[in-house]
């Protein structure tokens, strides 16, 4: 045999080897995909079983809500409603094959979503105010907020001189530095600087525009001169005379609760028994946020959950008395249908906020279900509320008075399912299967926190509370607080022992004028709130300070949260992983920034050579430096950033760590040095044509980019803006076209006809 062809029986041998070899490797890859596709589908099947995905119909819905916002433009809401009642109606053509139903309500819940925004945003359309303007205005004073030193007030706004009554808001927001000596319900009128709704200090920040656009406040300001009484030309209607006779009440009960107990306890007192929370200073808000027991003075579940468990509880157990009520009648149907009632009434007492809703929601879902002789506790249920939130309040998604809520009582409620499904029926002979027991968490409650083993169970629900909650505390306020595990347990007791029964017991004795012991034991208990808040917030590291995260990574985190607490089957909770490491990837990416500019323009923080961020400005506003310094993981005070700032009276200048400097212009003959000098030139202003400046930011670019932030790189930067191309949405309108105004690919250059405005 020759060398050729020896060669090519040895190729064909090895070659043949070879191809078994690949074929046995890929046949190992399509048994391990086989493997893991046959777990997945029977993890599935017990989810079907345990009917675990009508939980995703909420999230479904709450995507929908989600894509409606971050639109650049307004969604077409009749487009929106095809796509709903389309793939509706394909979903019930399809319920036979579980996998196209499922899809096609899926989608047709997303669209329900966009259609439950748009319709409430069309619902509550009111004009906004488009420029800052000083006018005389009057009208019912809606909600009144005191303050140790003046007053915040609501004014449903009758007339406003200068303004055409299709373009006057409907409710402004007004400040005042002195406290009036009246009550909502009163007739005012005054002279008012006003201004439209600010809008986010930074891209991906808190839009306050959006938030007063749903709650229909068209514009802020301060009151300038005296407020006036003066005679209403028309009466109130039934549901504002209602709404101010509720304020006045809740005022007066905090005042009386502050009085009596006194500084920073009775204010935190006030804040627990009626939702009045401006009269805590601002040394309190800090202590308590950095000791990580903020929601203190918050009505949240836990308050709303304990009044109706006082009246459910209490008033069965008092018809228990009569023997022929307990034996023949329903009295525990009696008593959650009571208990439902005094929820509503608390609810609506106490201003009837996000979290309060919620709460509320939850409850009378919770006791309906006792009405129908259903099980009460469930993650059902807790879906319910949140579906009923996000068809009629859908912009509360955004919010994390939402985001916290339900992620901390989704989480309790998991926890409590799994340790349910652990012990249910278990004979102490027979291994529980894992789709019994709720998976590796009810593996490990019952392992770890059995019946009767002490406070384990209530560490552990805290925990699990904390964890859900930290992604949202992290994205939304930039810090954690580490010991907080330490601070939750305490205001819990706290809160069930004395806030609670005190203030439903001095709410009662409040009209006979013999509630003021009462108060005083509430002030005892929130006085060990505060020396434990003291005493946390003193340990090291109480308070972790955290950049900006990217915005796409709270969507990651979020389906972490749900993949963990929904899901029943400990494969399909696993799913989590890969959601949490996406999203902490965009928390490490971060949005970093060198230089922020206000969407005025009047205002900057630029970051000096030492790493820090000085604040330019006049008299920049507070929120946005705040804003600012949290999203940068500062945790300095605010006047500590603006007082390292180099002003005068034309403007304020800064030098970044690479030399290049930075110009906040504020009077025109700035201009002629500035442009020269600066590699950056900020201006509220609009800036002259010949303006040599590297990059212009002025009050033309302004309005199509709003908030800007900007990053050095390689000799230039790395620009984001607030306002998307194009943008234009109820809350943020397109600017209007203007003669002479910048190119689209010349962002720098603005109109330099001051009299525009």
């Amino acid at each position: 045999m020759s060398d050729t062809a020896g060669q090519s029986v040895t190729g064909g041998v090895l070659a043949g080897r070879a191809s078994a070899a690949s074929g046995g490797l890929s046949g190992r890859w399509r048994a391990v995909f086989g493997l893991l596709r046959d777990r997945f589908a029977q993890a599935f099947e017990t989810e079907v079983e345990h009917r675990r995905l009508f939980l995703w119909f909420p999230v479904a819905l709450g995507a929908g809500d989600v894509f409606y916002f971050v639109a650049d433009r307004e969604p077409p809401l009749w487009l929106c409603a095809g796509l709903c009642l389309g793939f509706a109606a394909l979903a019930y053509v399809a319920r036979a094959h579980r996998k196209a139903f499922c899809l096609f309500v899926a989608v047709a819940a997303c669209a329900g979503g966009m259609v439950s925004a748009g319709w409430r945003s069309a619902r509550v359309a009111a004009p906004v105010l488009d420029r800052i303007r000083i006018v005389d205005v009057e009208g019912y004073v809606e909600e009144m907020d005191f303050r140790r030193e003046g007053a915040r007030f609501i004014l449903r706004v009758a007339a406003a001189d200068g303004l055409d009554p299709e373009k006057t808001p409907y409710r402004i927001r007004l400040t005042t530095r002195r406290a009036p000596p009246f009550e909502a319900g009163t007739y005012v009128q005054m002279k008012a600087r006003l201004l439209p709704p600010s809008r986010a200090a930074q891209p991906g920040g808190y839009d306050f525009a959006r938030d007063a656009w749903f709650a229909r406040i068209g514009a802020v300001g301060n009151v300038l001169g005296q407020i006036e009484l003066a005679q209403a030309p028309d009466p109130p209607d039934w549901m504002l005379s209602v709404a101010m006779a509720i304020d006045r009440a809740r005022n007066a009960l905090a005042r009386r609760v502050d009085t009596i107990i006194g500084g920073d306890t009775g204010a935190i007192a006030a804040a627990m028994v009626t939702g009045k929370r401006d009269l805590l200073s601002d040394d309190a808000k800090n202590l308590i946020r950095e000791a990580g027991i903020f929601h203190v003075i918050t009505i949240s579940g836990v308050q709303m959950t304990l009044v109706a468990g006082i009246f459910f509880v209490g008033l069965r157990r008092l018809l228990a008395l009569s023997r022929t009520l307990a034996l023949r009648y329903p009295i525990k149907k009696w008593a959650a249908a009571a208990a439902i009632v005094a929820a509503v009434v608390y609810d609506i007492a106490t201003g009837s906020r996000i979290g309060t809703e919620r709460a509320l929601f939850m409850t009378v879902i919770m006791l309906g279900a006792v009405l129908m002789d259903r099980h009460a506790l469930s993650m059902r249920n807790l879906a319910l509320a949140a579906l009923l939130v996000l068809l009629f309040e859908p912009e509360a998604l955004l919010g994390a008075s939402f985001q916290l809520s339900f992620a901390a009582v989704g989480a309790l409620v998991a926890v409590y399912e799994a340790r349910a499904a652990a012990f249910e029926g278990a004979p102490a002979d027979r291994v529980v299967p894992e789709s019994k027991r709720g998976g590796w968490f009810g593996h490990l409650l019952g392992a770890h926190f059995g019946p009767g083993k002490g406070p384990g169970p209530v560490l552990f629900a805290t925990f699990c509370a904390t964890s859900a909650t930290a992604s949202f505390m992290a994205y939304d306020f930039h810090e954690m607080n580490p010991y907080v595990l330490v601070g939750n347990p305490l205001t819990l007791v706290i809160i069930e022992v004395f806030a609670v029964p005190g203030a439903l017991l001095g709410a009662l004795l409040y009209p006979f004028g013999l509630d003021a012991f009462v108060w005083h034991y509430v002030g005892a208990g929130i006085s060990i709130i505060m020396a434990a808040a003291r005493l946390v917030g003193s340990l090291p590291g109480a308070s972790l300070h955290l950049p900006a995260f990217a915005p796409w990574s709270l969507a990651f985190l979020t389906l972490a949260v749900l993949s963990v607490v929904l899901w029943r089957s400990a494969l399909l909770r696993a799913t989590a992983i890969p959601f949490a490491l996406a999203g902490l990837a965009g928390a490490a990416a971060g949005m970093p920034f060198d230089i922020a500019v206000a969407p005025l323009g009047d205002a900057a923080a630029v970051r000096l050579a030492d790493g820090r961020l000085a604040v330019l400005g006049q008299r920049p506003s507070a929120f946005a430096a705040e804003q600012w310094l949290r999203a940068d993981a500062d945790g300095r005070a605010v006047k500590t950033a603006i007082q390292q700032a180099s002003c005068d009276k034309t403007g304020c200048a800064g030098i970044l760590a690479d030399g290049r400097a930075v110009a906040l212009v504020l009077e025109k003959p700035a201009f002629a040095e500035d442009c020269l000098r600066a590699a950056v030139l900020i201006t509220p202003l609009f800036a002259p044509r010949g303006c040599a400046a590297g990059v212009i930011i002025d009050r033309e670019t302004l309005r199509r980019t709003g908030a800007v932030t900007l990053r050095a790189r390689d000799g230039g930067f790395e620009i984001r803006t607030a306002r998307a191309e194009g943008e234009d949405r109820p809350w943020s309108p397109a600017p209007p076209a203007r003669w002479g105004a910048a190119a689209k690919d010349d962002p720098g250059v603005g109109d330099d006809v001051s009299s525009a405005e």
